[in-house]
Formats: structure tokens, sequence, C-alpha cells
């Protein structure tokens, strides 16, 4: 296997200060790596959605190793997350969750209006500021630290890491693809993510620095991109690989997207299609909270 991502990364992230696997030595022509252990237990296997406030610190863990690996972001040192890669993840839902999964061919009208969506959502996504992006920063790829004097939670999975829009890695941990968090929570926590990003200069001087409100927005612009890409792999993963456990939460990620569609005009035709793909009526408004 091609490790040179991977041992990439974990370099970048050591320097920046973070908790990841070191690479004590690597095989570059056969794959091979040793490295150390972070453990056993991930933060996932700890997290119990109905108790939300008990785990407070250890999300603000969480955003202090965000903070610090975006804090060292330096433009075309990673690959960029750029309108052509965000587009081809998008592709995934048509294809692998409308098509495959569904078993749904989209009329031309239908598809003029995804195409639609699709651009409106990437160019929102890209106007946010730059930075380095995990792209799947979320309690399953995080660890408790095994060590009583350690207090960095431990990192994993960054080997597709990306330079790209700074709202995609808090949009990942707290919309994640296994757990939902009621709204106030989710706010919550974004709101101190906001203010830490805001104090580092990471949100520049424009009014993304100024107003959470506006921040908020970009965040649920986001996530829809990471919702539609995931259902998408989520039905490849269940129809191409046989591992039919991960369509069993595409319910929340089609919560995910209704929740966000409802409250922007430009995305209730998308909204109108999700429902006929899902063939459910169209309602006034979707309730976000645990699904």
């Amino acid at each position: 296997e091609n490790c040179e991502a991977f041992v990439k990364v974990a370099d970048l992230m050591l320097a920046a200060g973070l908790n990841v696997p070191q690479v004590l030595d690597w095989q570059r022509e056969h794959g091979f790596m040793l490295l150390t252990d972070l453990g056993q237990h991930t933060w996932m296997q700890q997290l119990d959605a109905s108790q939300p406030q008990q785990y407070l610190g250890d999300f603000g863990r969480a955003i202090d190793a965000l903070i610090d690996w975006q804090s060292a972001s330096q433009a075309q040192v990673l690959p960029p997350y750029d309108q052509a890669l965000l587009m081809r993840e998008l592709q995934l839902f048509p294809d692998w969750y409308v098509a495959q999964h569904r078993g749904l061919t989209l009329s031309d009208a239908e598809r003029q209006t995804l195409d639609q969506a699709f651009a409106t959502i990437v160019a929102r996504n890209l106007s946010v500021p730059q930075v380095y992006v995990h792209r799947d920063f979320m309690p399953r790829n995080l660890m408790l630290p095994t060590d009583p004097q350690e207090q960095r939670l431990g990192v994993l999975d960054f080997q597709d890491a990306v330079h790209g829009p700074i709202t995609y890695d808090i949009a990942s941990l707290m919309r994640d693809a296994f757990i939902s968090w009621d709204e106030a929570f989710v706010l919550d926590v974004t709101v101190r993510y906001w203010e830490r990003a805001r104090q580092k200069g990471l949100l520049g001087t424009g009014e993304l620095s100024t107003d959470f409100g506006l921040f908020w927005r970009e965040v649920e612009w986001m996530g829809l991109q990471r919702h539609l890409k995931v259902a998408g792999i989520f039905a490849r993963l269940g129809l191409r690989d046989h591992k039919p456990k991960y369509l069993a939460d595409t319910p929340r990620f089609m919560a995910y997207i209704r929740a966000t569609c409802s409250r922007y005009r430009e995305l209730f035709p998308l909204l109108r299609l999700i429902d006929r793909i899902e063939g459910q009526a169209n309602v006034s408004g979707y309730a976000f909270g645990r699904v």
C-alpha cells in the first residue's frame, strides 16, 4: 500500500503539536510502517448522545487539536480541496445513492436541479478561508489518551488530508456520520470553535470573523456537501463492498440534508427533489435532533 500521504500528513500534524501515531520506521517499497500505538479505545465508544453536556471538555480538546492543525496551514503543501474535487465527491450521491441504492433514473429536469444545487453548494464552500482539512475529523477517528499525563486526544485516519474550506472539519465533528447531537449542543460547540478560530486569525478580518450567524450558515452549507457525499459513499460501501451496516446510517444523513435544505430558499428545489427520491410528501419544515 502507498503510505506516502500518511507519512507526510503524520509529520505535518506532529509538527503542529497534535497527538498522532509517530512513524518510527517505514519500508517505502513495500508499504510497511512501524508506528507508536495510541490505544484501543476511540472516543466514539464512550459517547452517549442523550448526555451531551458531559462531553464538553472532550469537545474542547477536539477543538484544540483542530485549531492547532489549521493554524499550521500552508498553501501548496497538501492537495487542494478545489471545485473539481468537491464536485467529484458530490457526484457520488446521484451515482450511488440515487441510481444504485434507490434504483432511480433522474429526469433531465431533475438532473438540472441537482446540478444547479451542486454548483451553488460548491461556490459557497469555496468562499470561506482555506486551511488544512483532516477530511474525516469525527469521534471514530479520535482516541482517548492512555497515558494519564497526556491531555490531547489522539488523531487517526488523516491520510486523505487536503487544503480547503475552514468549515469542513467542524461540520464533520458536529454532524457526525454515526451519532447525532441536539442542535443546541451543536451550536454551543460550534460557537466555541468560532471564538477560538477568530482569536487565532483563521477567519480573516471580514464578516465571517465578526458574525457567528454567517459562519454558522457556511458550516451548514459545508455540512450539506459532506452529507450528500457520504450518503453516496455509504451506499457504495453497502452495495459494492458488501458492508450493509453503513446503509443503516443513511437516514441520519437524509435528516441532516433536509434540515439544511429547509432553511435556505436557494435549496428548496433540492429539498423537493430529495423528497421525491425518498418517496415522501413535502412538509413545511424539519426537526433537527437525534435520529
